[in-house]
């Protein structure tokens, strides 16, 4: 019997499951961490609030960058091209923060 050295059991509580919706991404970061908060704004609403917030390594978002590229090519061989409506929607990156941690 072998010993795959590459697994790994994770947990998923039922409400992380059931998810959270975002509609816009705000990116900043310091020399140490990237912090992605996921907002949801609603139509005719003056403020949008903060969902979630996910803090990472600098290493570990380039290899998240890297897995959700490759997840949207196979999407979008699978579906099609994802278009993008919003063209003039504000970036999904505002930059960075002005202090830092």
């Amino acid at each position: 019997m072998e010993n795959n050295q590459n697994e790994m059991n994770i947990e998923l509580s039922e409400e992380t499951a059931l998810g959270v919706y975002s509609n816009l991404a705000i990116i900043t970061h310091s020399p140490a961490e990237l912090v992605c908060d996921f907002v949801q704004i609603m139509p005719g609403m003056p403020k949008g609030k903060v969902r979630s917030r996910v803090v990472m390594t600098p290493q570990n978002a380039k290899r998240f960058l890297q897995a959700l590229s490759e997840n949207i090519q196979k999407y979008e061989q699978n579906f099609g091209i994802i278009e993008d409506p919003q063209a003039g929607m504000p970036p999904m990156n505002f930059g960075t923060p002005s202090t830092m941690a």
